[in-house]
């Protein structure tokens, strides 16, 4: 575990995670305009609107991640990739929905309560999404990136 924890202690993984959080920014404006657009112009219910901003910010994020976060161009995308990096954000939006699903029923259906529970959510999930996309999602692809 000691090692584990060390593996994320030097620069490429801090640049990484840099990146992560850059790509992650944007991502998080894009699911946040489209929930809110979602929820208020086009009157989705709120677990509606968070899945399906969700879903577009997600895909969204998985080609930036893949280019950007961890320069792996071009190369093959395999479905052991793409599944495993759908699974980890499916956790992340079981999360979200949790958030928001509880925090309605405790402060009530309003914007101020559905954004602050998504951008709790977004906080609590950031490390647990980079440790499992580099370490599960792109960790072949970046072996073969390192090889060649």
């Amino acid at each position: 575990m000691k090692n584990y924890i060390k593996s994320f202690l030097n620069r490429t993984s801090a640049n990484q995670f840099i990146r992560l959080s850059i790509i992650g920014g944007l991502n998080t404006v894009l699911d946040f305009v489209l929930a809110n657009l979602f929820k208020v112009s086009f009157g989705f219910s709120s677990q509606a609107a968070v899945i399906s901003a969700f879903t577009i910010a997600t895909g969204a994020s998985y080609l930036m991640n893949r280019r950007f976060t961890f320069s792996i161009s071009g190369g093959k995308k395999t479905m052991r990739e793409t599944g495993a990096f759908f699974l980890i954000n499916g956790i992340a939006l079981a999360v979200t929905s949790g958030f928001v699903a509880l925090a309605e029923l405790w402060f009530g259906d309003n914007l101020i309560v559905f954004n602050g529970a998504k951008v709790a959510a977004t906080v609590i999930v950031l490390f647990p999404k980079f440790a499992g996309y580099r370490d599960l999602v792109f960790r072949r692809s970046l072996s073969n990136e390192m090889r060649s």
